[in-house]
């Protein structure tokens, strides 16, 4: 290559965009991220949490616009029926009890793992027909709950729960995921909480891995290839990961200030957090500069559920309260959903390592709606770098 060819392929460094920040990358009707609102198809964040089920708003995804009474009959039917696993899946899940209790994998890449499997085994996984693809990701939205509950199971050394059915037919998406991991039907507010939270994350426009479903399906590849590398995306610390990060920051100030919502020695944890540049998860976000308009709503949620427990569970929230006033104090930074689905997902007994893998349990709609947008108007994404090496030299 010529000196002069590397500086034809240089993009004009006014162009450039660490991270992307602020470049538009392509047009979407699923969902509207703005400073005021957040918007699924038309219907607004706060609407949706308060009117709508997880179930209706997956249809909305999916299928494009708000289900009618029979529409959503049919669809929870659809999605009831495919909730049982594969003989192969099942078998994974039994042998990974190992590989998670010695560290060399978390829950997220047990999940990954089970999404590869399925792919190899589902009849239409080679087709990217606008059909096949929303039978796919129905399917995909039916099982990921089970491969949560049964990997949870292995993990606490019990039996599988409801194996050839996938959990209980008369539970919804929520109650139902509660149940595979315990064995133990929610009551019914702890079902709406779940519930709740998982129409908070079932879609956020070309977050990075909604974005990593896109580039995927855009080299024509296929819903579960599409869906696996968002389950990598969507593991780590800076995405997903966080409301994980968000509790375990919690649990060390807990012990820091010896279970108490001390202002004083929480201030402390925090000065000495900012002086050493740690980062701190479930605060800030790259569009919401404002406030994340969905943390309040589960906030709201999860410490009612916590003071019906009692003071050694609202604690968290004091506590949590304390930091939020703290970081906006002292950073103008406003926390983001991921800090109160630590909170709220710990008072409901869930093990902070089954918050991500949650997650993905509602996120699969959004992708699932992305991958079959991107088929349906499909362009390579290949975006230009700017070339920063050594100059052209001789060998």
């Amino acid at each position: 290559m010529s000196t002069a060819s590397i500086t034809e392929k240089k993009p004009d460094a006014a162009a450039f965009a660490r991270g992307l920040e602020g470049v538009m990358a392509g047009q979407t009707s699923i969902c509207s991220v703005e400073q005021g609102k957040l918007i699924y198809r038309g219907y607004e964040i706060h609407d949706l949490a308060a009117n709508a089920t997880f179930e209706e708003v997956a249809f909305l995804l999916l299928e494009g616009h708000k289900p009618s009474a029979s529409e959503l009959k049919r669809f929870k039917g659809e999605i009831v029926a495919e909730r049982s696993l594969p003989r192969e899946v099942i078998e994974f899940i039994k042998s990974c009890g190992p590989m998670i209790k010695s560290g060399a994998a978390v829950p997220m890449d047990i999940t990954r793992t089970c999404m590869s499997i399925l792919g190899n085994l589902d009849k239409d996984a080679q087709d990217n027909s606008a059909a096949a693809n929303l039978r796919k990701a129905k399917r995909i939205l039916a099982k990921t709950p089970t491969i949560i509950g049964h990997m949870q199971n292995v993990i606490d050394g019990r039996p599988l729960v409801a194996m050839e059915t996938g959990g209980d037919p008369t539970l919804d998406h929520a109650a139902n995921l509660l149940y595979l991991m315990t064995g133990t039907k929610p009551g019914a507010e702890e079902a709406r909480v779940l519930d709740v939270s998982l129409i908070l994350y079932a879609e956020h426009d070309y977050n990075a891995s909604t974005f990593t479903c896109r580039v995927i399906s855009g080299t024509l590849s296929d819903m579960h290839g599409a869906v696996t590398g968002g389950i990598a995306a969507l593991k780590g610390p800076l995405h997903g990961g966080a409301n994980e990060m968000a509790m375990e920051m919690l649990r060390e100030i807990d012990q820091y200030t010896g279970g108490k919502a001390d202002e004083r020695k929480i201030n402390e944890f925090m000065q000495n957090a900012f002086a050493t540049k740690r980062k701190l998860m479930g605060f800030g976000h790259r569009v919401y500069k404002n406030g994340d308009h969905r943390a309040p709503i589960l906030n709201k949620l999860g410490r009612k559920l916590a003071e019906k427990r009692g003071p050694e569970w609202s604690k968290w929230f004091d506590m949590g309260d304390i930091v939020e006033k703290i970081m906006l104090r002292d950073k103008n930074i406003h926390p983001n959903v991921d800090f109160p689905c630590g909170m709220t997902y710990f008072t409901m007994g869930i093990p902070v390592p089954q918050y991500t893998p949650i997650f993905v349990a509602s996120r699969v709609t959004g992708w699932g709606a992305h991958v079959m947008e991107q088929h349906a108007d499909n362009r390579l994404i290949r975006p230009l770098s700017q070339y920063v090496g050594p100059a052209e030299t001789t060998w």
